[in-house]
């Protein structure tokens, strides 16, 4: 007899945790013959996804490639892909792939869906004792692709640190911050939360609440800090500096890491975000800047091009400076950095009405010190962040 367990975000059984990472979408599913007794979960087959990468993706193509790898330390029976109308159920595609290893099958084709709607993707494995392990991608495809880049929302939460425990206060942080905040909310729509002067626990434990938040396919998050930022060069590690950091901490152990800040920021379910900081040393985020920009291909329709650039998982961020220290501004006056932030966003991104990260970062160019900018954690190339206008 087979018994069926549905997978839901990890396993519960102590014994396969180790394993859990093989099933990281909420759609697998492991059939067990336990007749033939408990399977170790090392034997299991293991699914991985290159594209569809994510559990819910978007496509205004109708033709596209699928592709994965099915791997077993147990040899494989069979392989599946098919291919179906969420809608209905119906399945439009099944194809047998072909065994040349029986431990370790790469799955690339090309599938053509002439309807627009929503399509899953499903690969089906079985190996020689009878496990059978699947797993799901859902593919919107079309108009319908078009119409969810409506169905979303911009979220910005944002650090402001003008006040030290035993640093030298700063002027404009909570200044500069609430100003972008205006922008964002009365311009772009967004949902903005600002934490003014945290310590360096509020800080973790307000990324840590996002984490553990729900965000649709398309919704964008805009992670901000503004403040102190310092270098450690025996440590070769960057730190945002926080109210209650201590200036003699020799360990770093209150401040908070770039290194540490760029996993837990890269660890929220949310497939857009933009860390964006007001810092100095802020561009020691990233050794390596990513400088080269490919050019912007021209689009039909400003809301084509969302639905493009928010096809792919964003992790970008953007900072005041590279290894070096930033200015705070005049007292009354936004700093650099925030001055042109905000010109930015109220040109509204030109006529589309759509102000891209690329144009964001062309207008601080004339900064004297030019800010930098790159990604982190699981960015992907053709990736963006966007400010749409909602007027």
């Amino acid at each position: 007899m087979k018994t069926t367990v549905m997978l839901l975000f990890a396993m519960a059984v102590a014994g396969w945790s180790a394993y859990a990472q093989g099933f990281v979408s909420k759609t697998n599913e492991v059939q067990l013959d336990f007749k033939k007794g408990v399977p170790n979960s090392s034997s299991l087959p293991v699914i991985s996804w290159i594209f569809p990468q994510f559990e819910y993706s978007n496509s205004q193509e109708h033709r596209f490639t699928i592709e994965a790898t099915v791997s077993s330390s147990i040899a494989l029976k069979s392989v599946q892909l098919i291919v179906g109308d969420n809608t209905t159920g119906e399945e439009k595609f099944m194809k047998n792939i072909d065994l040349a290893d029986p431990r370790v099958v790469t799955i690339k084709q090309l599938i053509n869906i002439p309807e627009n709607g929503s399509n899953f993707v499903r690969i089906k494995t079985e190996n020689a004792d009878g496990a059978v392990v699947s797993s799901t991608r859902t593919i919107i495809i079309g108009m319908d692709a078009v119409a969810l880049a409506i169905d979303r929302k911009d979220y910005a939460l944002m650090f402001a640190t003008d006040k030290y425990d035993h640093w030298n206060d700063l002027v404009n942080p909570i200044d500069d911050t609430r100003a972008i905040a205006r922008e964002l909310k009365e311009k772009y729509g967004f949902e903005v939360e600002i934490v003014e002067n945290p310590n360096v626990e509020q800080v973790f434990e307000k990324l840590r609440d996002y984490n553990q938040r729900k965000f649709k396919p398309q919704d964008q998050l805009l992670i901000f800090f503004a403040g102190h930022g310092t270098f450690d060069e025996t440590f070769g590690e960057g730190y945002v500096v926080a109210k209650n950091s201590l200036a003699n901490d020799k360990a770093k152990t209150t401040y908070i890491s770039h290194n540490r800040l760029r996993g837990i920021i890269n660890n929220i379910p949310s497939e857009h975000i933009l860390l964006a900081m007001d810092v100095c040393f802020g561009g020691t985020l990233d050794p390596e800047i990513a400088r080269a920009r490919s050019a912007e291909a021209y689009e039909d329709t400003p809301t084509e091009m969302v639905v493009r650039k928010l096809s792919q998982k964003t992790r970008k961020y953007l900072t005041s400076g590279g290894k070096e220290y930033v200015s705070d501004g005049i007292p009354g006056k936004h700093s650099p950095f925030a001055s042109k932030f905000i010109e930015s966003l109220r040109t509204y991104g030109g006529t589309d009405r759509v102000l891209t990260l690329q144009e964001l970062i062309a207008s601080m160019d004339v900064l004297k010190q030019v800010p930098r900018t790159g990604s982190f954690g699981d960015d992907q190339k053709l990736s963006d962040f966007v400010f749409i206008s909602k007027q």
